[in-house]
């Protein structure tokens, strides 16, 4: 009898303990997350390893994927060899919920600036993908960015009060602009812009105040219809009310070049059910150019 009851009393312990010590291996997970300050410094680890041509001392995953302007690549090969320093230029985009650090940085070839739009997939502390956009502005480019030595207006201003939005109601509301370029009028697409929302593409104001030309307003402006454009969520920064999407344009004649779309990354200021300011990095890639990562969250459609 005492020995069974002996027995009884062990196996209750080596349950407990390892119970204890499933318990204790989910918490060691859960910190395994970067917060935004562990977000923050990964980016510039790689950003300083790029710049560097050294991506050795990176945290990297054994299984690492990395796609540049959506082509696979290997760690060190396109912006790698060619890029010589930072510019003035870095705004993140940082998303603890689905531990994706993204940011648009303004990099240097030589003197001529290459706009980059980097998105960190982060598992366990470590990069588990690289995705990448890179635009090349060179003397002769159509837009010479003259909005990039300061952050962008409103993109880093802080949420007033009872204007937070859900998750899932700001991608829907960031969402409405792809609409509107679908439809080719953001009237009709219901894209509710606040009256200060300006408009920044590969660093020139190109709608709302500071715009220059004749035709600055969003609602306005004449835009063509962009009937095929495909959109993916990159990232959600809850806190600071950004959503950054991934966006092909799909087919519009000639109007990005011969066999072209325009991709970007573009960014939304987004709260209070509307959408505030913009930001985008955009470049001419093969109408058939796909994005090959997956949307962080549903893409209604």
């Amino acid at each position: 009898m005492w020995q069974h009851k002996v027995q009884t009393a062990i196996g209750i312990l080596l349950v407990s303990g390892f119970a204890l010590l499933l318990g204790s291996s989910g918490a060691s997970a859960a910190t395994e997350k970067c917060d935004r300050n562990c977000m923050t410094e990964m980016l510039t680890a790689y950003l300083d390893a790029l710049v560097a041509h050294d991506p050795s001392k990176l945290p990297l995953a054994d299984d690492v994927r990395v796609t540049e302007d959506s082509k696979a690549l290997k760690i060190g090969e396109g912006l790698w060899q060619t890029v010589t320093g930072k510019g003035t230029f870095r705004h993140d985009y940082l998303d603890v919920r689905k531990q994706i650090a993204a940011a648009h940085v303004q990099l240097l070839e030589g003197a001529n600036p290459a706009l980059y739009s980097i998105v960190l997939h982060l598992r366990d502390r470590k990069i588990a993908g690289i995705e990448s956009l890179v635009q090349r502005i060179t003397p002769g480019s159509r837009f010479q960015p003259t909005e990039l030595g300061k952050p962008i207006r409103g993109l880093d201003d802080p949420i007033p009060a009872g204007k937070r939005q859900s998750r899932a109601t700001m991608i829907r509301t960031a969402l409405t602009y792809t609409e509107g370029l679908r439809v080719g009028n953001f009237t009709d697409g219901g894209t509710p812009f606040a009256p200060e929302t300006y408009r920044v593409e590969n660093g020139v104001i190109t709608a709302g105040e500071g715009c220059g030309r004749a035709d600055c307003g969003l609602y306005t402006q004449n835009i063509m219809v962009h009937p095929g454009i495909i959109a993916s969520v990159a990232a959600v920064d809850e806190e600071n009310g950004v959503v950054l999407l991934w966006m092909n344009f799909g087919h519009t004649g000639s109007s990005y070049g011969e066999g072209n779309a325009l991709v970007t990354f573009e960014a939304f200021k987004v709260w209070g059910g509307e959408i505030h300011a913009i930001s985008a990095f955009f470049r001419g890639l093969p109408i058939s150019t796909a994005r090959f990562w997956p949307s962080s969250d549903p893409v209604p459609r």
